[in-house]
């Protein structure tokens, strides 16, 4: 996954720097999540990694994609077409995610929780971890009861464990040494 990743890349980050040239970030992430739906699509992953012409691919996959695509976008299809990197395009996609969540300074944290957050504790929540991390937070909340209680937050490498459960394992772990 790593190699598909770095191969990946340049091209999101060549449309990433248009992007942010263009003042258009929202509208490139828009047609990079399109385009890499398009490329999941069975019949079209088919055609991709099929023996079909270069060309009949970029008219097909841009075809499907009409609209939802503007003229650079079209460019940057072709270009991966060319290079036989369409069946990148979800990657791509993350990877301008990435870089777009970078610029702004925004992070998206998972957390899971055994009962549901009410807004007050969401609210407490955003700011404690907008002041650890220096960054905007972006909650993805989700309830998991196994965890009996706590809370289980991921935000890029970072994990805190306050759950029951982690707790349990902990102290599990440790009676065994």
């Amino acid at each position: 996954m790593s190699e598909l990743t770095t191969v990946a890349r340049p091209y999101a980050k060549a449309a990433f720097d248009y992007a942010v040239e263009q003042n258009a970030i929202e509208n490139w992430l828009a047609m990079l999540v399109f385009a890499a739906e398009v490329s999941k699509n069975e019949t079209i992953k088919q055609l991709i990694e099929g023996s079909s012409s270069k060309d009949d691919v970029t008219k097909v996959f841009i075809g499907v994609c009409e609209e939802q695509l503007d003229q650079y976008g079209q460019n940057l299809i072709k270009v991966m077409a060319e290079n036989n990197r369409l069946s990148l395009l979800p990657d791509v996609a993350a990877l301008f995610s990435e870089l777009k969540n970078e610029y702004e300074k925004t992070v998206e944290v998972a957390v899971t929780s055994a009962i549901e957050l009410s807004s007050k504790q969401k609210d407490d929540l955003v700011q404690s971890l907008e002041k650890r991390l220096a960054k905007k937070v972006k909650l993805n909340c989700r309830v998991d009861e196994s965890i009996i209680g706590g809370l289980f937050i991921k935000a890029g490498d970072t994990v805190i464990d306050s759950t029951v459960r982690g707790k349990l394992d902990r102290l599990a772990t440790s009676l065994q040494s």
